[in-house]
């Protein structure tokens, strides 16, 4: 355990990585919400004046987490035929409403990725200025090796970069790239691509790792207290977030916080499995995993029953226990 001091008592900054809006939250996101809301809560209990920074990924989240495919908000745009912000409007609104059914408090400012361009663009800018990114036919990559010449990598997740790259697949867009493991901090867009901003070295999109280094430091300065999000964030997202943050010669957060994944019936949650549940189906009981419908305090109570960092397993067993207690 570590002591928390902040750095500039009795204010707080609290970050959290928020949702891609492309889909439903399902019970990942209401283990990730209700988490750093009870974060929130105790240290404003404790007099701290607490600004909560919760993002709302709308660009830039390209499938796989990876540098190539398509974003994830486009593609659910081009299936439904919408227009993107439609697509972002709508699942932002069904989020906060499961997210205000479990009692969560709102965070004190939600940026969105879309709504940053410029912050980003200028991160960017700086991080060429001081020789850690390359540009390649108009987008821009961050320079790993460069990088690591005079920094560390991967102390946050423990990955160690030389088993990731004897495992790393081959992948499109590699041949730009001076290594596998940089990453796109700005892309240029295709023809096709919906979303896209003019930019110093194309039409195109920011990365996914840029916008919440950018969001952040507006919002809280160059040195916050607390970085929060869900443990499958910790590589590659926070990891570059630092890589990031201190090719900017800024500094890094003070602690990072990570809440662990939700198994069900022992099996991880996914969509090839067909077990992902959703907060409304919960709520509904309507799931072919569900025995009956649960209250959204079942739910948090439920939540709360295991250490944020451990994994907890999810059946309507574990529920209705949940439920007498």
């Amino acid at each position: 355990k570590e002591r928390f001091e902040p750095a500039n008592p009795p204010f707080v900054g609290l970050y959290a990585c928020g949702p891609t809006v492309y889909g439903d939250a399902h019970l990942g996101h209401a283990r990730q919400a209700i988490t750093f809301d009870v974060l929130f809560r105790i240290l404003s209990h404790l007099d701290y004046k607490v600004r909560y920074v919760r993002n709302i990924t709308d660009v830039g989240h390209l499938e796989n987490d990876a540098d190539e495919g398509e974003d994830k908000i486009a593609k659910k745009a081009r299936i439904e035929e919408l227009e993107p912000m439609e697509i972002v409007q709508h699942y932002t609104i069904q989020y906060h409403k499961g997210l205000d059914a479990l009692n969560c408090k709102r965070p004190n400012i939600e940026p969105s990725a879309s709504g940053h361009i410029i912050e980003q663009i200028n991160l960017v800018k700086k991080i060429l200025k001081n020789g850690f990114a390359y540009e390649v036919n108009g987008t821009v990559y961050f320079d790993l090796e460069k990088y690591r010449e005079s920094n560390s990598y991967g102390d946050l997740s423990g990955k160690v970069l030389e088993d990731l790259q004897s495992g790393s697949r081959q992948t499109e867009g590699l041949d730009e790239k001076r290594n596998p493991h940089d990453f796109a901090l700005w892309k240029k867009a295709t023809p096709e691509h919906i979303m896209k901003w003019n930019s110093p070295w194309s039409l195109g999109f920011p990365g996914w790792h840029i916008e919440c280094s950018a969001m952040s430091e507006k919002y809280l300065g160059d040195q916050f207290d607390i970085h929060a999000g869900g443990m499958d964030l910790l590589f590659p997202h926070h990891e570059s977030e630092i890589a990031q943050t201190n090719a900017c010669n800024h500094s890094t957060p003070k602690y990072w916080m990570h809440n662990n994944m939700i198994t069900i019936n022992g099996q991880k949650m996914a969509k090839s499995l067909n077990n992902g549940v959703l907060i409304e189906e919960l709520f509904s009981g309507d799931h072919h995993l569900l025995e009956q419908a649960y209250t959204p305090m079942t739910l948090r109570f439920f939540l709360l029953q295991a250490h944020y960092r451990s994994t907890l397993d999810f059946s309507n067993e574990a529920l209705q226990a949940a439920e007498k207690g």
